[in-house]
């Protein structure tokens, strides 16, 4: 037996699976953008950005949006309620750890046959009698003994699946804010780009007048008024094409908010104002992609698929379990069922029981090692998940960031060419005024400057949903930290749990198993 155990000892019975996959390290931001400053210490003075970031931009209509999507909107409530399936089975596993206690009680009355085996060898006795039983078990007990942590792993993936789910509902809802905040920031240019199109399309209206009249005077051609005319439908078609944007926008908002169209139908009234609190932060903490809900939820799978390989290790071990019943039982051969109770309560009914049992997986086809393999795979697979999602969180930092420096010098020189468009404006009206230039002169100067201010819309809203990518990128304030988590997965995967002497004697036929 001592020989035996040591060489029980130096076997890997259990099969060792390839080398697991590794977590790719988290980063540095410092690469990413020049002009942003990293707080080396990874403990910024505040949260960036905040859990209701879209409060920042100081608009009542988008936090009414807001608060209507995140009460109404069916994709948020289908997450909400994944969530709660998760924390329900973390209740249903970790109800394998306790003991099950239950309660029965039976009654049974049976009519001999007089034609039945019973009846052949019993004539006399059989004749017309009946076999009443009865039990009752007040307290009955059913225990496995977790020797192996196979239970504790249940619990443990349970709850990393829960916690995943969480993580995927502050996904939803990050994308869910995120994806209204651009469409009302772009409501919002589309709604001043149409007045502004409406005035286009009058200032185009006064130059085809001003043109037919010149025409009718002989002072132009007819290509001058033929090309306004052109020019005042190009400004038809182009109010007609934001209108339309516009409605796309507003439909896409009831979608969001899961609201009815009429109470958004007086939307894009108010705006966003500019302050202080939207600008870039001078620091960003250095782990900063950890506040990323996808990020979290993709490790929190891998962490469930880590405990289900410690499941399936358990399975080739033995299982020790525990019965006991403690109650009353009698049975009694009568014509009536009268003296049953008699017997059933008398002291010498009483009865009780403990069972212990043992089962050893000896030979399961197989079985048992492709369990292993596939959480092995699944363990493999959920962690090159998270390393993409995170090598994608990096891209996103980063282009978010680009697009937001780039948006934002792109829009200077919009407000300069728009100043300098209105003051040429302002010296075509002087000019007028005193004679020394025509109308058509003035008009056209009023609008190329209109035509600046309609291109300063977009370019405005541009650099707004660069700062809303941005705060997604950045995940929206959600607060969670994946190192702790990523150093909990390492540590299994490199230490597993040793079982004993004792674990190993009961495990000696699991040796055997051609599993």
């Amino acid at each position: 037996m001592l020989i035996l155990l040591l060489v029980v000892s130096g076997c890997a019975w259990i099969p060792e699976g390839e080398k697991p996959a590794q977590f790719i390290e988290m980063p540095s931001t410092e690469h990413i953008s020049s002009q942003v400053r990293v707080d080396e210490t990874g403990a910024p003075s505040k949260q960036w950005p905040k859990p209701e970031w879209w409060r920042e931009f100081g608009s009542d209509e988008l936090n009414s949006l807001m608060a209507k999507a995140l009460q109404g909107n069916p994709d948020l409530k289908a997450a909400a309620a994944r969530l709660r399936q998760a924390q329900a089975l973390i209740r249903v596993e970790g109800a394998r750890l306790l003991p099950f206690l239950d309660a029965d009680a039976e009654l049974a009355n049976e009519r001999i046959s007089e034609h039945g085996v019973y009846a052949a060898l019993n004539r006399e006795e059989a004749a017309g009698a009946n076999i009443v039983f009865g039990k009752m078990n007040p307290l009955s007990l059913r225990y496995e003994f977790d020797f192996w942590g196979k239970y504790r792993a249940a619990l443990e993936a349970a709850i990393g699946e829960a916690a995943s789910e969480d993580a995927e509902l502050a996904e939803t809802r990050l994308l869910l804010t995120t994806a209204i905040a651009r469409s009302y920031i772009r409501g919002l240019a589309l709604r001043r780009q149409l007045d502004l199109s409406r005035k286009i399309v009058e200032l185009r209206k006064e130059m085809l007048h001003l043109a037919e009249t010149r025409l009718e005077l002989g002072i132009d051609s007819e290509d001058p008024a033929e090309q306004a005319g052109i020019e005042l439908e190009a400004a038809n078609k182009r109010e007609a094409g934001i209108r339309d944007q516009l409605d796309i926008q507003k439909n896409l908002l009831v979608r969001l908010t899961g609201d009815g169209p009429v109470s958004l139908a007086n939307l894009f009234t108010a705006g966003i104002h500019d302050s202080k609190a939207l600008q870039l932060p001078a620091k960003l903490p250095l782990e900063l992609l950890a506040h990323r809900p996808d990020l979290a939820a993709a490790l929190r799978r891998a962490e469930a698929a880590s405990e289900r390989i410690k499941m399936a290790k358990a399975s080739f071990l033995p299982t020790i379990d525990l019965t006991a019943f403690a109650g009353i039982n009698a049975l009694a051969m009568t014509k009536g069922a009268s003296s049953l109770a008699n017997l059933l309560f008398s002291g010498s009914s009483f009865s009780y029981g403990v069972a212990p049992g043992l089962r050893l997986p000896l030979f399961e086809g197989g079985r048992l090692r492709g369990e292993l393999s596939a959480q092995r795979a699944e363990y493999d697979g959920a962690v090159e998940l998270y390393n993409d999602t995170l090598l994608h969180a990096v891209q996103e930092v980063g282009d978010s960031l680009s697009s937001w420096e780039e948006t934002h010098a792109i829009l200077k020189a919009q407000v300069r060419l728009l100043s300098s468009s209105r003051k040429n404006q302002r010296l075509a009206e002087d000019r007028f005024s005193i004679g020394v230039d025509d109308r058509q002169a003035m008009l056209s100067r009023a609008h190329a400057a209109l035509d600046q201010e309609f291109a300063l819309q977009t370019v405005e809203a541009d650099h707004w949903i660069a700062r809303v990518d941005l705060i997604e990128a950045l995940g929206g304030g959600y607060a969670n930290d994946l190192r702790i988590v990523q150093q909990k997965i390492a540590h299994s995967q490199d230490h597993p749990e040793g079982f004993g002497l004792f674990g190993w004697l009961l495990a000696m036929p699991a040796i055997f198993n051609k599993n």
